[in-house]
This record gives structure tokens, C-alpha cells and sequence, in this order.
């Protein structure tokens, strides 16, 4: 309990010193299912000078006061699943806050996808109660509306989830070994509801939707596609590609 007490108070004082005097940049949220290829996208675009990439905050994750979070909820989701989503939606509201130098900022994952895929499943699941899911609610619906947590843009890196699983299994990341098939079978499934078919949540931006199943040695010419409407010359319009 104190420990949910005290991610309660980082994020009501997050909330309260929010602002500065930068303007905010256009800001790309990099989505799409464990193994998807963020870390590749991102590291294509960390070569521009008016790129921000901000990678998802895994090693806070890891190490909350020396409490690993992200293995306790792999180890038991149902205990665990209301603190760990408590400080995933602080530290991304920190990403979203954060101020930059550059005019374009590429965030891995957001606020939307850690409500809108990853909570959705737990509920689905039965791993949530439903006051801890009205707690993760009312705290999502009240950030979400701060002008600096808006998106611009939306990148979907679209893969199956058998080329998604084998690479959870190369990796082999400590805290994954125990991630099953069907848990990334299920999350394509969200993913593919709220950012290809739109039928599940809203998209508070245009959506580009890549291929993200292509080898990496080729992939490079698919980011290439899209670049001009991920650096912000080219105006996307507001639809899915």
C-alpha cells in the first residue's frame, strides 16, 4: 500500500510542475506489439538532429527503489498489475512532459497504448480489479487532457504475432521468458482493434501503419516511405495508410 501511495504522490507532483517555456514539438508516438521493432525504428531516426527519441522507460521499470517491477508483474500479474500500470502511466507521462530542444520528439509507446492494449488486457484478463481500473481511469482521463500529452502523430509497426514472438524468444530479455504465444497473439488482436480497424478506443492522431514484419536488412526503405510525415514536412491526412 505504501508503495502505491507513494506513485500516486510522484504523479499528482508530475501533474503540478508540468509547463516551461519550449514550445511543444511535434510529437510521434511509436507503437505496436512486444517485438514489433520499436528499438530499430527509433534507432534509424536517432541519426536526424531534429529528432528527440525518448525509448520507453524499461529501466525504470526495472529498478523502482530498487524494485523490479516489470518482473513482478511477469511474475504475478494479478498481484502486481495495478502498481506496475500506476508507474507506467507516471513515467510516460513524464515522456510526454518532457521538454526538447528539437522540433520533433519520437516517443516509444504512450500513455494511449499503455491504457488503450496493455490495461485493456489485463481487464480483459480478470488481472484488475474494477476500483483499481476506475483509479488508472480517472488518473488517464485527467492527464490525457493536458495540452502536452497530445499526440500529432501515430506510427503503427505492424507485425504478425509469430514473427513478433520470435523475436521475444532471440532476444531472450529475463523478464519476457515466461511471455506465452497467446498473450502476443492477444495484444496484435487490441493492437490491430484500436490502430488498423479502429474499432476499439478512440486514435487521438493520424495513424501510418508499417510493415514491421520485414527482415531488418530492408526495413530501412519502409521507414523511408514515410519519413516526410514522420519529420513533420509532409502533412498526413487524418486517416489510417
Amino acid at each position: 500500500m505504501n508503495t502505491v501511495k507513494k506513485i500516486i504522490s510522484k504523479m499528482a507532483q508530475t501533474v503540478a510542475s508540468s509547463g516551461g517555456d519550449l514550445a511543444r514539438p511535434f510529437t510521434v508516438a511509436v507503437e505496436g506489439n512486444v517485438g514489433s521493432g520499436k528499438t530499430t525504428f527509433l534507432q534509424h531516426f536517432n541519426k536526424n538532429q531534429n529528432v528527440a527519441v525518448l525509448a520507453e522507460p524499461i529501466d525504470m521499470w526495472r529498478n523502482c527503489s530498487s524494485y523490479n517491477l516489470l518482473e513482478l508483474m511477469y511474475q504475478d500479474p494479478k498481484k502486481w498489475s495495478f502498481t506496475f500500470q500506476s508507474y507506467v502511466q507516471l513515467t510516460m507521462l513524464r515522456q510526454h512532459q518532457r521538454k526538447t530542444r528539437q522540433p520533433i520528439k519520437l516517443m516509444e509507446r504512450s500513455l494511449y497504448s499503455a491504457r488503450y492494449c496493455f490495461v485493456e488486457k489485463l481487464c480483459r484478463d480478470g488481472l484488475m480489479a474494477k476500483p483499481s481500473m476506475e483509479v488508472i481511469d480517472q488518473w488517464f482521463n485527467y492527464v490525457t487532457k493536458l495540452e502536452d500529452t497530445q499526440l500529432d502523430l501515430i506510427v503503427y509497426l505492424r507485425t504478425s504475432p509469430e514473427v513478433a514472438f520470435e523475436r521475444i524468444l532471440k532476444r531472450n530479455r529475463s523478464e519476457e521468458r515466461t511471455v506465452a504465444f497467446e498473450y502476443i497473439r492477444d495484444l496484435h488482436d487490441i493492437h490491430e482493434a484500436w490502430l488498423y480497424n479502429k474499432t476499439l478506443h478512440k486514435c487521438k492522431a493520424p495513424v501510418i501503419v508499417l510493415n514491421a514484419d520485414l527482415d531488418q536488412s530492408v526495413i530501412e526503405e519502409e521507414y523511408m516511405k514515410f519519413e516526410p510525415h514522420i519529420l513533420n514536412k509532409i502533412p498526413l491526412e487524418v486517416k489510417s495508410l
